[in-house]
């Protein structure tokens, strides 16, 4: 099942990078960008991580909060962000029960093999919690600009 523009902001919690419980639902009353990612340190996921690192003053400004999700370790979100400087919040989903709440979670395909994983996809919640906007299967090349631009016009709609 995958969330649809409208859809609310699930009920649930992960870990942040500090060891700290983060419910997803302590975010309403600011515009919320969640994104998932396959895996910390890989090329695709560092780059995207400091694409919106270097962004995060920018959606700051336009009241909205980020936070990036992968099924990496706590301890492997606080090493990933000191060694690129990441100032973006990261979470873990160790089980993917958000990731499959949100349809990002499922059967991949490289080289031939088959392998359960997650799809990179971006999630703009408007400051009611309610689904503005979903990015799936997402090319990391100016991807973050894009949602900085989509969470402007949110704000200024």
């Amino acid at each position: 099942m995958a969330l649809e523009p409208g859809d609310t902001i699930p009920a649930l919690t992960l870990q942040g990078a500090g060891g700290e419980t983060i419910a997803l639902a302590h975010f309403i009353g600011a515009p919320l960008v969640l994104y998932f990612y396959p895996k910390d340190d890989t090329s695709g996921c560092t780059r995207e991580a400091q694409d919106f690192s270097a962004l995060l003053p920018a959606f700051e400004a336009a009241g909205a909060r980020l936070l990036g999700v992968s099924r990496d370790s706590a301890e492997n979100h606080a090493k990933f962000a000191a060694k690129y400087d990441l100032t973006v919040p990261l979470a873990t989903d160790p089980d993917a029960t958000v990731m499959e709440a949100f349809g990002v979670w499922g059967e991949k395909q490289l080289y031939g093999r088959r392998y359960m994983g997650v799809e990179r996809s971006t999630f703009l919640f408007a400051a009611d919690g309610t689904l503005h906007r979903a990015w799936r299967k997402v090319k990391v090349a100016g991807h973050a600009e894009q949602v900085l631009d989509a969470v402007k016009a949110l704000a200024a709609a």
